[in-house]
């Protein structure tokens, strides 16, 4: 029977990201319509709430006339269906009804002629009737691969690692195993549920999420069955502030707005880890209290991307920038000085993500680079046990019961599994320290097999390509932009795990993505999934999107565009 359900779990896994890729990356490009500019003879039409106009091939609308500059105005739209436009610093300025664009820009009407540096365009919005009509004949999310069905897969995967727990575990262990098994069913059944109550459909990605969490519960379960009732509710927790995140992030306004007291919680955060944090092999980035024991440098991450993505200001206020530097240097540098240096290049890779999805500049972030290599040069000058890790770097073999020890046994226990696995709980890594943290994948290959973890690798992977492909549609470039760094700092943080317990990269000490052993690392990553769904613009995809059919004006008016319907849009 502990056979049988080895090539089980590889079947359902390979079935279940089969159909997760084909539901999420198949689908071809249906962009929302909100509005058009008029052009000479030209007709742009308006897919996301900010458009750059200018004489750059890089922007959205090219205007190619010598009084406009590459970067000229951008026209905003917010949550109450209102527009704007401002002008980027340019020399020929932005006018309405003779009247010019200041810092705070100028509101745009339907029918207005926006003047733009001695150009003229047109503006007409599209309206609720029409946007209705558009919206309808969008391909509803998971139309032809059936949630329901993928979600019923991977009950019966977790109930094949419950199987080969019954066969490991004894006597309470195993009773606490099971009852953290089937709450975790009765979770994701839950949250199905209460989307399809929503009329949503759309869930492919809480599926790999809840598929990574699934086998960092057989983690868990292996390496420290007693702590089964606190990974369950702590994943509860997870699950919960995903859907607050996610419900929050449907009002971009909102937001936006609360950027400044989600960096000044940020700062406060990082003062206290520096302040109070204890001590672990050199690093000083945990917390205790009433018994419980946090990072919270990862509940920053969240923070982090939430302002780095919400200054879109930049566009048009060069301050908010300065101010993103600012606070990404504290971030950094305090992360420094507790020695989680395995954080702070996860922090630095995701400002380099930020500041080129927001700039599009090469040279910013060469010059980023560059003074990050003489940083990190001198972290490992005035920090002896970082230096230490990259001597021992590509010679753990050298020193196995010595600077070694670790990966060296990774790496044996991570061979012994082969394809198939051990079984849950019949590896040895798991009594070696940090195992189903720093090392946990080379745990998860010993008891599942190489197969399930190079499939858990693909699940990060599929949800990365997804975030890239989204971020050309979504609404704002606050939801791509959020999407592709909390991505980019998932990515970075398995590369780091998978490559440093296999030595192939220096062993930095960060955990695996949703399967690591760590309740605030799990909460950071099902938080991030948030961005990651609120850039999912897919008909009925998402709960953290509104339906662009009821995102409606103010004012109600429903305006007579069909003079405007003979004129065919661009393709992009």
């Amino acid at each position: 029977m502990l056979a049988l359900s080895k090539y089980v779990l590889i079947i359902l896994s390979l079935v279940l990201i089969i159909r997760c890729i084909r539901s999420m990356l198949s689908d071809r490009y249906e962009p929302e319509i909100w509005a058009y500019l008029r052009y000479g003879e030209t007709t742009y039409t308006l897919t996301h709430w900010e458009t750059i106009i200018g004489r750059s091939l890089n922007a959205d609308v090219r205007v190619v006339s010598p009084g406009v500059g590459r970067v000229h105005a951008v026209l905003r739209r917010n949550d109450k269906g209102r527009w704007r436009v401002y002008d980027i610093f340019s020399k020929g300025g932005v006018w309405i009804k003779s009247v010019k664009a200041g810092p705070e820009g100028l509101p745009v009407e339907n029918g207005d002629v926006i003047n733009v540096g001695g150009e003229k365009l047109r503006f007409r919005e599209v309206t609720l009737s029409k946007r209705e009509k558009l919206e309808s004949k969008r391909t509803v999310a998971g139309l032809g691969i059936s949630p329901a069905v993928t979600l019923l897969e991977l009950t019966v995967f977790q109930l094949c690692l419950l199987l080969q727990h019954y066969f490991s575990a004894e006597g309470d262990t195993l009773r606490a195993i099971a009852l953290a098994f089937v709450a975790l069913i009765a979770l994701e059944w839950i949250c199905y549920n209460a989307m399809r109550v929503i009329n949503r459909s759309g869930f492919e990605i809480e599926t790999l999420a809840f598929y990574l969490t699934s086998i960092g519960m057989s983690v868990v379960a292996s390496s420290a069955p007693e702590d089964m009732f606190k990974q369950i509710l702590l994943t509860i927790a997870a699950v919960v502030l995903f859907v607050l995140l996610g419900w929050w992030l449907r009002k971009l306004d909102r937001a936006m707005s609360a950027r400044f007291s989600v960096a000044v919680i940020s700062v406060l955060l990082m003062l206290v880890n520096i302040v109070f944090s204890d001590a672990l092999l050199g690093a000083r980035n945990w917390l205790n209290f009433a018994g419980f024991s946090f990072q919270p440098s990862e509940l920053v991450k969240v923070g982090y991307i939430y302002v780095g993505a919400s200054t879109l200001d930049k566009l048009f206020r060069r301050r908010n920038l300065y101010m993103f530097i600012l606070f990404s240097t504290f971030c950094v540098v305090s992360l420094a000085l507790i020695g989680d240096f395995g954080t702070a290049f996860i922090f630095f890779v995701t400002f380099l993500v930020i500041s080129f999805l927001r700039s599009g500049s090469v040279a910013t972030v060469l010059l980023a680079v560059t003074g990050a290599g003489l940083a990190g040069f001198l972290a490992v000058s005035v920090r002896p046990y970082i230096a230490r890790r990259f001597s021992t770097w590509g010679h753990v073999w050298d020193d196995v019961y010595g600077a070694g020890f670790q990966q060296s046994r990774a790496m044996s226990a991570a061979a012994s599994g082969g394809l198939y696995g051990k079984g849950a709980g019949g590896g040895w890594l798991k009594d070696i320290f940090a195992a189903n943290t720093d090392m946990v994948f080379a745990m998860v290959c010993e008891e599942q097999g190489l197969i399930i973890g190079v499939i858990m690798v693909l699940a990060v992977l599929v949800l990365a390509f997804f975030a890239v492909r989204t971020a050309r549609q979504g609404r704002s470039a606050y939801y791509s932009i959020a999407a592709c760094a909390a991505m980019s700092m998932l990515l970075v943080q398995l590369g780091m795990n998978v490559f440093g317990s296999l030595d192939i990269l220096p062993f930095t000490g960060v955990t695996f993505p949703f399967v690591s052993k760590g309740g605030t690392s799990l909460l950071s990553c099902w938080m991030l999934m948030a961005f990651i769904k609120s850039a999912d613009n897919r008909r009925d995809a998402s709960f953290a999107v509104r339906s662009a059919a009821q995102d409606e004006p103010d004012d109600g008016e429903d305006e007579d565009l069909s003079s405007w319907e003979v004129w065919q849009p661009r393709k992009k």
